[in-house]
């Protein structure tokens, strides 16, 4: 009776709130002419034209310096002698060392990756600049090329360029910008070809996911990695992404952890079909996205047409309050989704950094009390999603019951 009293007390103080499935459908534009930023929050999309910068310089800081390019354009160090930069020679491009931005944060850039002690340039003792020693030069699709340096590095940037237009330099052009351009943004964007800043990104705080084309590693046929153009979505700096594969009801996650890697969702999301000739998904993929608010969400890629139209969709859910993730302990995170349910089908998703005790238990109770199911959980660390298939239980109104060691915690359970 008192257990009834008890689980009866807890319902009465118990509150709720669901959130809704948002179907979304966006474009890169055929041939993927658009880089397209997306606001789980907000649900706001904002496009920008693919290939109209050539170099972003990261502006967050003045003891903090980044220098990435487009990866439509291919980025080489043709010399670490600035005396050379009359004598640079498109000829002599087979002697270049090709450079790639890094796809796992925001802070690596191609130029970074030079081979000066900063990658492009080396730290004067006298001034506290960084000056530029590494000539670097940019090729574009069009067969036209731009030779680049970063002369100093003080609080921004100055920089010299030339544009290649198949015969012969133009003049040397010197442009400076200051970190304290476009404050908002992450990084000021600059094309070499039309001489012009650009604005190429939202506000730093407006956005979650970016949909565009970036290089990543990816395995041979003799299994070693090289570099390859892929389209794929990043993450904004401060975002931690889950990989959570649902197929077959095999939800053992033992050994999936999030991630803040910034390519964590990628490119591997589609496979192409050789026997349809198109793209496919897979739709028992999830994706569990935690933003820096604290919320948490759920997606799940629907469709992706490729380059012919650069069309895709997926759909998501914030799933902060459904899945209820509650700290059981400082060591132990717990949820449930969705609840309520319709097919009498739920999640258990657990979140564990040292879960060692033996009793490790999921019970449901009916509101008399009475324990009408229960199963054990692993003892090991690590993110979990278990589903409990529920059709023996009548619908209604349960207390689901999480138990590790001698702490519980307990919410309510709806099966419609």
């Amino acid at each position: 009776m008192k257990t009834t009293l008890q689980l009866l007390c807890f319902l009465c103080c118990f509150t709720t709130a669901f959130a809704q499935e948002i179907d979304v459908s966006l474009s890169m534009q055929p041939n993927y002419e658009s880089t397209v930023y997306y606001n789980l929050d907000t649900q706001a999309e904002t496009s920008f034209t693919a290939d109209a910068w050539d170099i972003g310089f990261l502006r967050t800081s003045s003891m903090s310096m980044s220098i990435r390019t487009n990866a439509l354009v291919d980025v080489f160090e043709a010399s670490n002698n600035t005396n050379d930069w009359s004598a640079i020679d498109v000829a002599n491009e087979a002697n270049w060392t090709k450079l790639y931005n890094g796809d796992t944060d925001w802070t690596s850039g191609s130029i970074d990756s030079g081979s000066a002690s900063y990658g492009w340039g080396n730290y004067n003792m006298a001034n506290h600049h960084v000056l530029g020693s590494v000539i670097f030069v940019l090729k574009y699709a069009d067969g036209t090329y731009a030779k680049f340096i970063n002369e100093d590095f003080y609080g921004g940037y100055t920089f010299k360029y030339a544009t290649w237009d198949g015969t012969t330099w133009s003049d040397d052009k010197t442009e400076t910008i200051a970190n304290s351009e476009n404050e908002n943004n992450r990084f000021n964007y600059f094309s070499l070809k039309n001489g012009s800043k650009v604005i190429a990104e939202p506000a730093m705080d407006a956005w979650h996911l970016v949909f565009n084309r970036y290089y990543t590693d990816i395995e041979d046929n003799e299994g070693n990695l090289v570099k390859y153009l892929v389209t794929g979505i990043l993450t904004n700096s401060g975002i931690s992404v889950a990989i959570n594969d649902e197929e077959n009801d095999n939800t053992d996650l033992s050994n999936l952890t999030y991630s803040e890697d910034i390519n964590t969702i990628g490119s591997d999301w589609k496979t192409f079909s050789m026997n349809t000739y198109s793209y496919e998904v897979n739709p028992n993929k999830a994706y569990y996205i935690k933003t820096e608010s604290g919320a948490i969400y759920r997606l799940v890629f629907t469709s992706f047409e490729g380059m012919s139209t650069g069309n895709l969709s997926f759909t998501y859910e914030d799933v902060t309050q459904r899945l209820s993730i509650d700290n059981v302990n400082e060591s132990i995170s717990f949820g449930v989704y969705p609840n309520p349910t319709t097919d009498k089908k739920i999640n258990l998703v657990y979140d564990v950094n040292a879960l060692t005790s033996s009793n490790n238990e999921v019970a449901i109770y009916a509101l008399t009390g009475a324990k009408v199911f229960a199963t054990s959980l692993k003892n090991n660390s690590g993110f979990y999603n278990k589903e409990l298939q529920l059709d023996n239980l009548q619908s209604g109104i349960y207390i689901l019951k999480f138990t590790s060691g001698n702490t519980s915690t307990t919410k309510k359970l709806i099966l419609n």
